[in-house]
């Protein structure tokens, strides 16, 4: 412990893996593996494509493009730490590795919550004004909403780590996940932590709840567009465009506000349950998206079968 008159830092923290079940981590660790290399090789294979295939240099692949970096850097930021548990019962992290995960592991969050904002977006100026794609979303326009999304990042969640390091610790050092995860590093504190929950509020609701908000404005302008379309068939086919961008949207969103409504309210959740949301939340999307992307895009999919035959 570092000694400063009142204050108290511990030098590192432990991080748990899955309460209650120590004994099984070898075996636990085999779906865990399956998990991390579906993400890691699924989304390479997107990026490679992608950068192969000359017809697939349209914006909506150079967002898709995005969403498989940012899923891959999610991926690798809690692979070392959840793997280290799971393998060689490392469970220790010093106190500023474990801010630094943090921090990237809440970049790279609030990064594909605005991906997926520039992805509906995107499927909504297709749909709705088709002759004009190509000319409102061109390469310049893609750079700039990706320097954008970036630097909101970056710049919103820059404080967080500060506010963090100003606080006193209690004695109790053990975290709830294999990874570090800002209420859970805040809620050790013995200090006031009203300024890092406000904070952590507003950064939350100005940035993913607004991007969630957004997304559903744009859905709703959508089916707004395929309903006004002249037959059935015409309609299922515009909408059938967007499933892939639902189902990334629902599996990132839904488990993301589920474990930020656990860490803030739920005192008497089950840590079984704490654990499965956040594996959720961090490991399903970046393994389940190029998966979803890979059987419904026909693009993609003829892309990666030529890359095949020819290998």
């Amino acid at each position: 412990w570092e000694f400063n008159g009142s204050f108290y830092q511990p030098s590192a923290f432990l991080m748990m893996g899955i309460p209650g079940l120590e004994a099984l981590h070898h075996w636990i660790s085999i779906p865990f593996c399956a998990l991390y290399f579906v993400a890691l090789l699924g989304n390479c294979m997107i990026l490679f494509i992608i950068k192969k295939t000359q017809s697939l240099h349209e914006p909506m692949y150079y967002l898709l493009s995005m969403l498989a970096v940012t899923d891959l850097g999610l991926a690798l930021c809690t692979l070392p730490t959840t793997m280290g548990i799971f393998w060689f019962n490392i469970r220790r992290i010093g106190f500023d590795a474990c801010l630094t995960q943090m921090y990237f592991i809440h970049i790279l969050s609030l990064t594909e919550s605005s991906v997926l904002l520039a992805m509906a977006f995107d499927r909504f100026i297709a749909i709705s004004h088709p002759l004009r794609y190509s000319s409102i979303l061109t390469k310049t326009t893609i750079i700039k909403i990706g320097l954008a999304i970036i630097l909101r990042s970056v710049l919103s969640l820059l404080p967080v780590p500060f506010l963090l390091r100003r606080l006193t610790y209690c004695k109790k050092t053990e975290l709830s996940h294999s990874f570090c995860f800002h209420p859970d590093v805040m809620n050790l504190a013995c200090a006031d932590i009203k300024v890092n929950v406000f904070y952590g509020m507003i950064i939350l609701l100005s940035t993913v709840g607004m991007d969630f908000i957004f997304i559903v404005l744009s859905y709703v302008l959508i089916i707004k567009t395929a309903i006004s379309l002249a037959t059935k068939e015409e309609c299922l086919k515009t909408m059938n465009t967007c499933v892939s961008h639902i189902c990334a949207v629902l599996i990132f969103f839904i488990p993301m506000i589920g474990l930020s409504m656990i860490h803030r309210f739920g005192k008497n959740v089950p840590p079984l349950v704490n654990t499965l949301v956040a594996y959720t939340y961090l490991i399903i999307p970046p393994a389940l998206n190029p998966i979803i992307y890979s059987i419904k895009s026909s693009h993609i999919r003829g892309a990666l079968l030529r890359a095949l035959q020819r290998k």
